[in-house]
């Protein structure tokens, strides 16, 4: 159990984060400063954001879990999203910051037209508060009951979202990028510190590494009827995950869209994506090795705690459950902020354009406190799923391929118009939910990683069909589809592509 040591350091931790905060939103923000920081970023701020504002329950939490339980080829969420950051930060995050947007779906009205930007910005505010908030939420308590277990899941998830909600209120974007950037750094150490414990139990080597959990558990590639990721799903579903996560989440895109500028933004993502190398060895692989040291555990979302609790001494336990809260509650201010700023921005101002900006704020505020509130309800419900991985992939592959689909084809395609690219995405959708349905009454038993793919490509065909029927001009691109770039950001590109091939073929 913790230690006064251990709480002395987490008592730092929570010191520190109140005082980043209370210095960044000594001026009461404008509406700019509180959903884009004043787009005045620079690309460490955006980098480490990126990663602190990801790196939470699907990772420190749920990947430790799904490695537990069935090896490493979780760690494909990983590496693919480096490459979908490299390719965003050329072929996506240029356009984005050119259009100077506030938010993703303002890009789809300017694109196609207004029911594009309502649609992707109405299913992204769920995702953001059923997913990214409320699994961020659930994580954290569930950390916390296993250090304290007099404490209940309801009341701890409220006192988090509390907690992230008072400093995102207060200071907006500007104080959770700058929170995260301490966060991502206290995550960074104390997970490198666990994972180096958890190796000298197995003396560093590998061979007694290998023989204790076996190859299969340390192979990234598996079969086509592998239970968590066939190789087929890894080809053509995690692609389209990942996409929809790194570039069409407002969540995580408004880090990039807060950079000053179209530089600033893709050197940030580049970090972004060499961070994200990372985890594999992090908290992958110890969650890996801890099958062969905790086998009677009832559920995988309790490894990671259950390592911080055996394994680490005194004092080090409380940094690495710092570590833990601070990612967590970089995705709870994370996706607070984000889906305030939806609502403000996409449903909110078309109808209200006279808003004075300070009232924009002020209502940005107040929607941070109910959506806050909604979370904390909803968290305590994901202990009724199987697993807190499962229950956020899941709902990603099933909700995000149609947008994904339509996202591409109108970055890439300028002959789609705004009929058929609307038309699609629902049909797309009404597909998804029947597939859902059928999958949640045994009828189809297909991964769900091959069904966010054949969905993705699903919703394309239809597009382009229905576009057809309707008839298209042949048209110019709009502007070339390599933006230019420094030479200095291709070579850390290839650099980066490089050294995810690498990997995956060490870990084959």
């Amino acid at each position: 159990m913790l230690q006064g040591a251990d709480y002395a350091v987490m008592a730092v931790y929570v010191l520190l984060v109140t005082v980043i905060g209370w210095r960044v939103s000594r001026r009461a923000p404008t509406a700019d400063d509180l959903f884009l920081a004043g787009r005045s970023l620079g690309w460490g701020v955006v980098g480490l954001s990126l990663f602190a504002s990801n790196i939470s329950s699907t990772t420190l939490i749920g990947l430790p879990g799904a490695a537990w339980e069935s090896g490493i080829s979780v760690a494909n969420y990983e590496w693919m999203a480096a490459l979908v950051l490299v390719f965003s930060a050329f072929f996506i995050v240029p356009r984005l910051l050119r259009a100077g947007v506030t938010t993703v779906p303002e890009w789809l009205e300017q694109r196609f037209d207004g029911r594009l930007r309502r649609y992707l910005s109405a299913v992204s505010i769920v995702l953001s508060i059923v997913l990214d908030t409320a699994g961020s939420l659930y994580a954290g308590a569930v950390v916390l009951m296993t250090f304290m277990p007099g404490l209940t899941l309801g009341w701890t998830c409220a006192a988090m979202a509390l907690f992230a909600g008072v400093y995102t209120i207060a200071g907006g974007l500007r104080a959770v990028v700058y929170t995260d950037v301490l966060q991502t750094v206290v995550l960074l150490v104390g997970s490198a510190v666990l994972c180096g414990i958890v190796l000298s139990r197995f003396d560093f080597s590998w061979t007694q590494i290998r023989d204790s959990v076996g190859a299969d558990h340390l192979s990234l590639v598996q079969p086509l009827d592998d239970p968590a990721m066939p190789w087929l799903g890894l080809l053509i579903g995690v692609p389209v995950l990942g996409f929809y996560y790194w570039t069409m989440n407002q969540y995580v895109a408004q880090r990039i869209l807060g950079a000053r500028n179209i530089e600033q933004a893709t050197r940030g993502a580049l970090l972004a994506a060499a961070l994200k190398l990372l985890p594999l060895f992090l908290m992958v692989l110890p969650g890996a090795l801890a099958a062969s040291l905790f086998v009677d555990l009832e559920r995988g979302d309790q490894v990671f705690p259950m390592l911080v609790r055996e394994l680490a001494p005194v004092g080090l336990a409380g940094l690495i459950l710092s570590g833990l809260m601070a990612a967590i509650m970089s995705s709870v201010d994370s996706a607070l902020n984000s889906a305030s700023t939806l609502i403000t921005v996409d449903f909110v101002r078309p109808r209200r354009p006279d808003m004075s900006a300070r009232a924009q704020a002020a209502l940005g505020r107040w929607i941070t406190l109910g959506l806050m509130l909604f979370a904390a309800l909803w968290a305590p419900m994901i202990d009724r799923f199987p697993g807190l991985f499962n229950y956020l992939q899941q709902g990603f592959a099933y909700v995000t391929p149609p947008l994904v689909a339509v996202f591409l084809l109108g970055r890439f395609w300028p002959q789609l118009g705004s009929v058929a690219a609307f038309r699609a995405v629902v049909l797309g959708h009404v597909i998804s939910a029947a597939l859902f349905a059928a999958a949640q009454w045994g009828w189809h038993a297909v991964h769900f990683t091959i069904v966010a793919g054949a969905l993705c490509l699903l919703t394309a065909a239809l597009a382009v069909g229905l576009q057809l029927l309707r008839g298209v001009d042949t048209l110019a691109l709009a502007d070339d589809l390599t933006p230019p770039q420094a030479p200095a950001l291709k070579r850390m590109a290839w650099g980066l592509v490089a050294a995810v091939v690498v990997m995956v073929l060490a870990f084959w």
